[in-house]
């Protein structure tokens, strides 16, 4: 097992479809504890309890410091230690350019690039005094290519500042013993793609995808596993594509 004896803190993880919870599973299967981070503890608590005993769920509203730091404080001394903190949350919203409002852009940009910065801050003294640690963070093919299927501008932006966040902060906690890498998906069978994806969509998509199949939240929770193992010990500062080909460099 790649993660035995380790800990692992998983934001956004309580929705039953979602990557976070696939990520979940698999790391439980794999040998850690895991603390599942969501918005409604009873869904975070109801997730932990899904996938196994020694779990637990937290209230996190990661776009709060005071929220983050207090789940942090509670998941450390639940489980005495944490090795690996997954920044998974975020949120979407498919709208062009102009019809972004100033809500939309604050909101966008605050779960899914700030939530980042915010989240890690809160496990990152705890890491350095331990001298080790791995942080994955959730970015997007929409981040690479100037945009999504599901995702506005505001969303592309927002991805795009993770990725350059998560490699500052890889280059800055090197020292510290801590790595800081990025998983960035295409289109994955999710609530957030559920019930919009027409059929011909679907054909339409499939041509541009070598694999010929659009991605299941497994397929990204084995790269968040990858990274939280020791299998990627001298790995840091890296974007890991899972797109089945939808992007390739």
């Amino acid at each position: 097992m790649l993660l035995q004896g380790k800990t692992a803190v998983i934001s956004g993880a309580a929705s039953a479809r979602g990557i976070g919870l696939a990520a979940a599973r698999l790391f439980a299967e794999h040998g850690a504890r895991v603390g599942i981070l969501d918005l409604d503890e009873g869904a975070a608590q109801a997730a932990a309890e899904s996938i196994g005993k020694g779990h637990i769920g937290v209230a996190c509203n990661v776009t709060d410091t005071v929220a983050c730091r207090k789940a942090a404080e509670r998941v450390i001394a639940a489980f005495g230690h944490v090795d690996v903190l997954v920044n998974n949350a975020g949120v979407t919203q498919p709208v062009k350019t102009m019809d972004i409002t100033e809500a939309d852009w604050h909101r966008i940009v605050d779960v899914n690039m700030s939530g980042v910065l915010y989240l890690s801050q809160a496990f990152i003294p705890h890491m350095r005094e331990r001298k080790q640690g791995s942080i994955a963070c959730m970015s997007s093919v929409s981040a690479q290519r100037g945009g999504g299927i599901f995702g506005g501008p505001h969303y592309s932006a927002a991805k795009a500042g993770v990725l350059g966040l998560a490699k500052a902060m890889a280059r800055e906690l090197g020292p510290d013993g801590i790595r800081v890498n990025c998983v960035t998906p295409g289109l994955i069978q999710t609530d957030i793609t559920g019930g919009k994806l027409t059929d011909e969509m679907r054909k339409e998509i499939l041509k541009g995808i070598p694999l010929n199949r659009l991605g299941d939240a497994v397929d990204v929770a084995r790269a968040y596993l990858f990274l939280a193992s020791d299998l990627s010990s001298y790995i840091t500062g890296a974007v890991i594509d899972v797109n089945g080909g939808m992007l390739i460099h």
